[in-house]
């Protein structure tokens, strides 16, 4: 389990990110219009998963908005936002502020990705909520980079997960 914190706090999650180096875990997540994604849709492609508490934070709602902004515009790369939200928070947040680049997930029909991924938060007033966490997969499903933000409240290395995609 990773220990981070909220606010100052600790917190504890189900367990790790899965190493750089490492096959990413398989997953199915809900699209806005409901219908189930995984790294199937996402074949051949680098998968950008920017994984947070809530689009109802300022610092998730900024993750989102930067890496619409410098990761969509990669080439052969997509940018999946996955969090706890359901798929219309998810649609009307990006219908709201114009993002189109980026792909909203939710995880609301499957708890397993945040113990697959160790992002489940497991104490404190955010429990069952997802991390701030950001990894990078390859084309081939191989884990390339891994960040486990350690305070919720503060926002990923942008310019480390950027590097890493080129």
């Amino acid at each position: 389990m990773a220990q981070i914190t909220f606010k100052g706090n600790p917190v504890e999650t189900s367990g790790s990110l899965p190493g750089t180096g490492s096959e990413a875990p398989f997953f199915c997540l809900v699209k806005t219009d409901l219908s189930e994604a995984g790294p199937a849709d996402f074949a051949s492609m680098r998968m950008v998963l920017n994984i947070f508490p809530s689009l109802d934070t300022p610092v998730c709602a900024s993750s989102v908005r930067k890496f619409n902004r410098d990761a969509s515009s990669l080439d052969n790369t997509v940018v999946l936002c996955i969090s706890a939200d359901l798929p219309f928070a998810h649609k009307r947040f990006c219908e709201t502020e114009g993002l189109q680049d980026v792909i909203p997930l939710s995880v609301f029909r499957s708890p397993e990705f945040g113990r697959d991924y160790g992002v489940t938060i497991t104490s404190g007033p955010l429990k069952g909520l997802l991390s701030r966490a950001v990894v990078i997969v390859d084309s081939d499903g191989m884990v390339i980079y891994s960040e486990q933000v350690p305070e919720i409240t503060q926002e990923p290395d942008y310019a480390c997960a950027l590097k890493v995609l080129g």
